[in-house]
């Protein structure tokens, strides 16, 4: 049986997974100061979110970050799946970071020595889109008395 990975996506899933869920294991037993500025900040660049309180916000961006870190990590799932997962988590804390003044000089994306921790998750998103590009490079209609699609002989 082959697995729904490629060696090389074992890497990167690896290191964002084990990062990803380190992270969301934090927010789930986070105090409430924590979860007040991780909500204020949060609502700053996405307002909607101001209809959940930071504890509940907290424990949703928790659990989400858990989940999606335990998907990284399982061989099982396919790359393919694990990358839109982690392209649609990291684009709404790029999303953040773009948002947030004072993360960025203005009128560019380049970080302030503020906006570094935050600046890091384009790195999560590129890693999302690589797994997702090298994913969809793999993926061609078969022609006739074609045995394998993308692989080379």
């Amino acid at each position: 049986m082959e697995l729904p990975l490629k060696a090389h996506h074992i890497p990167p899933r690896l290191a964002t997974g084990a990062f990803i869920l380190h992270s969301g294991l934090g927010k789930l037993s986070a105090d409430e100061q924590t979860e007040e500025g991780l909500h204020a900040m949060a609502t700053h660049a996405y307002p909607f979110l101001r209809r959940l309180s930071p504890h509940r916000f907290t424990r949703l961006l928790g659990t989400a970050e858990v989940t999606l870190g335990a998907v990284l990590l399982t061989p099982l799932v396919p790359s393919g799946i694990a990358g839109a997962g982690l392209t649609a988590f990291s684009s709404g804390l790029v999303g953040l970071y773009l948002r947030t003044p004072g993360t960025h000089a203005k009128g560019s994306p380049l970080p302030t020595q503020q906006g570094i921790p935050l600046a890091k998750d384009s790195w999560l998103l590129a890693i999302g889109l690589g797994l997702l590009t090298d994913r969809a490079s793999w993926s061609c209609p078969r022609p006739a008395g074609r045995r394998q699609c993308g692989r080379r002989r």
